[in-house]
């Protein structure tokens, strides 16, 4: 008796590991989403860019001025939070990171804009299986691995970025998980970098505050 309780339990536990909502971390998937992800914009690199390029899936019109991110010194992380239907969209700060394969480096070459991406899925904390939720990319340069969460990025003042809140389609976990449908590209912005003359304007201010104080 005791044998086939324990047996229960254990299967109980897996199947409610299983059921966890699910959802395939990857933005190029053809026929379903393609989503590449860009750095600033170097002719106003403090305006974010948003919304699919001609290459994407679904087709866009947005004109991309950065490059395409590539390499592993950039991070894309998932994040989400369950929601109730289809047309609401969470606020962006009950979002949470996702677990399981939900952060990768990018890829390079003809591969540029793309992470890195795995056959295991990322779970979304506190969804079920065939419920939805509100999802986000969100990226930023990690300064060589240095930068590891999206709280030190933005501390830090790093290029960093996030896609626009979308819902997911059905989440997976006994059954397949979805794709990332209704993510699309965007960019990372970049920190205001003071003009070589808003140095020099700086420097004369200290000098003269300097020659004003002897001067008292």
């Amino acid at each position: 008796m005791k044998k086939l309780i324990l047996a229960g339990c254990v299967i109980s536990c897996a199947v409610s590991v299983l059921a966890q909502g699910t959802i395939v971390f990857n933005n190029h998937v053809v026929g379903s989403v393609v989503a590449q992800i860009y750095a600033p914009n170097p002719a106003n690199p403090t305006q974010q860019q948003l919304g699919n390029a001609a290459n994407g899936f679904p087709v866009g019109s947005t004109v991309y001025g950065g490059a395409l991110l590539a390499g592993a010194g950039f991070t894309a992380q998932l994040w989400g939070f369950p929601t109730p239907n289809a047309t609401t969209i969470q606020p962006v700060t009950s979002l949470v990171p996702a677990t399981g394969y939900s952060t990768a480096g990018f890829r390079t070459g003809n591969a540029a804009g793309l992470w890195v991406t795995s056959t295991d899925a990322a779970i979304i904390p506190g969804a079920g299986e065939g419920t939805l939720a509100t999802l986000q990319v969100r990226a930023w340069d990690n300064q060589n691995g240095t930068i590891t969460t999206w709280a030190a990025a933005l501390t830090a003042g790093v290029n960093s970025g996030a896609s626009a809140l979308f819902n997911s389609p059905a989440l997976g976990g006994i059954s397949a998980p979805p794709n990332l449908v209704g993510l699309q590209s965007f960019s990372l912005t970049g920190a205001i970098t003071p003009e070589p003359s808003t140095f020099a304007l700086a420097g004369l201010g200290a000098v003269a505050l300097l020659i004003f104080r002897r001067r008292k």
